[in-house]
């Protein structure tokens, strides 16, 4: 058996409880060494557990790994950084588990923008401001589809949650105004959200190339984009609104 789990966006205590509780079962695990903490295994992993780094393994070296586990009757930990997800390549472990008859479940994470959330404390849906939140990243070296542009999600004008970008932060500007948000409009830069040396920036898109560049911020950053970053002028929300009645309240 194979348990994919997702770490959290980097603080030890951010997995989740049953996060834990399975890399403390586990025989062998293979985590992301490029994004997760090692902390984790310190803190969670037992002394015989065999461990592998998978930053420096193709996918076919890891479900070798996880073969000779399974022929060994060895319980398999899969540990991916945040979110699994989200970014995370694994439909494409799971289908070459599926070939080979291999049973695997998952366990779901806190990805690095709801952490970075956190420590922003913002709001990414703010009634009269946003109401959706966009999570997506910039084309580098690996494509995205023709319609998930920057620009094509940038004109709706919500909330926006950007991965796998802080090296483009001038083109990432560039496009997203293009799109349709104002220069103005609030941005913020979360290194290593919730991380011991976390980073954090709030700026606007006119000056995120900058404030990147000053800070020296170039990867491991998640950037947050629209007016929910500076939390202004939004409405009161109805759920908590004494003149509004819902199932559980009548209203006053």
């Amino acid at each position: 058996m194979v348990c994919f789990v997702g770490a959290g966006p980097g603080a030890v205590d951010m997995i989740t409880v049953r996060g834990m509780r399975e890399l403390e079962k586990a025989d062998v695990i293979i985590y992301a060494g490029s994004l997760v903490n090692p902390q984790l295994l310190t803190e969670y992993a037992r002394e015989s557990a065999e461990i592998y780094d998978s930053a420096k393994m193709t996918l076919e070296e890891v479900i070798d790994v996880i073969e000779k586990a399974e022929k060994d009757k060895k319980y398999t930990v899969r540990l991916h950084t945040g979110e699994p997800s989200l970014y995370g390549a694994v439909r494409e472990q799971m289908d070459e588990l599926d070939k080979r008859g291999i049973e695997y479940k998952s366990v779901a994470g806190v990805s690095a923008c709801f952490g970075a959330a956190a420590s922003l404390d913002i709001e990414y849906t703010l009634p009269g401001v946003s109401q959706s939140l966009i999570i997506t990243r910039m084309e580098g070296r690996t494509e995205v589809p023709k319609g998930e542009t920057i620009e094509s999600f940038a004109s709706h004008g919500c909330s926006m949650a950007i991965y796998l970008s802080s090296s483009m932060t001038g083109e990432l500007s560039k496009r997203l105004i293009e799109g349709g948000y104002s220069k103005d409009t609030p941005a913020a830069i979360v290194y290593k959200a919730t991380w011991d040396d976390e980073k954090r920036y709030e700026c606007t898109l006119e000056t995120l190339e900058k404030t990147a560049k000053e800070n020296g911020i170039y990867k491991t950053a998640v950037i947050l984009v629209g007016e929910a970053v500076a939390h202004r002028d939004y409405k009161r929300s109805k759920l908590y609104d004494p003149g509004f009645e819902t199932g559980y309240r009548r209203a006053k």
